[in-house]
């Protein structure tokens, strides 16, 4: 098994930004790193969808970046992007369905049978982890490879752009790369992570999801509808 980036990135407005980044010598190490990972281990996502926030969501779209820690580690539920699972999965992941909640909580859309969330990705919504691999059942495995290096060079990229993007930082591993945005045109969230473990302690009652949209009205950007259609 050999990992060429180049071709499982998508060749899209993101490439064009990041392409000098893929030829750094720590992003190198963590491509060595990944394909020894998926070689001898069972991970997750599937290599072909480790980039499928970038797939989904062109830098020239995005509207709202909402990260992630890192990818689900249990069979059939990364996909590539934070917090989404594949329509095939029936059970929905413990903070998804908080993220749910409090969507409920704010627009009053119920709670969806699914936690598919391409139709957030194709209104503009990054859904970034900070990390973009994981060993099954093991959370937090490939934490300090290199992926926060490289997240945080994409972070850096949206934080130049000259149009209004809302971040959405919950929990500490998002929070981090609040030192990469100081463009005055972004609004900044930040939350308690919505994991069952801290999503009481200020992830609740949050408001992020209507005042991201008040943020995007307000500066003529469509909003996004966070309702998710059950199937």
């Amino acid at each position: 098994m050999s990992i060429n980036v180049n071709d499982i990135f998508p060749d899209n407005g993101w490439k064009k930004v990041l392409t000098d980044e893929f030829e750094k010598d720590y992003f190198k190490e963590l491509m060595a790193f990944v394909e020894k990972e998926y070689e001898s281990r069972t991970c997750y996502p599937a290599m072909e969808n480790i980039f499928n926030a970038f797939r989904f969501t062109d830098i020239d779209d995005v509207k709202v970046v909402i990260l992630g820690q890192d990818p689900y580690h249990n069979v059939n539920q990364a996909h590539g992007l934070s917090f989404s699972v594949p329509q095939t999965q029936e059970v929905i992941p413990p903070s998804l369905v908080n993220i749910y909640k409090e969507i409920d909580n704010e627009y009053k859309t119920g709670i969806p049978n699914n936690g598919y969330l391409l139709k957030w990705a194709k209104q503009g919504v990054l859904l970034l982890n900070t990390v973009l691999t994981v060993r099954e059942h093991e959370a937090n495995s490939h934490k300090n490879k290199g992926w926060e290096k490289f997240t945080d060079r994409v972070v850096e990229e949206l934080n130049k752009i000259d149009r209004p993007i809302c971040f959405m930082l919950w929990g500490n591993p998002a929070q981090r790369k609040c030192k990469a945005l100081d463009n005055e045109k972004h609004l900044i969230l930040t939350a308690p992570h919505p994991s069952p473990l801290s999503a009481y302690r200020g992830f609740f009652g949050c408001k992020h999801f209507k005042a991201a949209n008040c943020f995007l009205d307000g500066n003529g950007i469509e909003k996004i509808d966070w309702k998710i259609e059950n199937i």
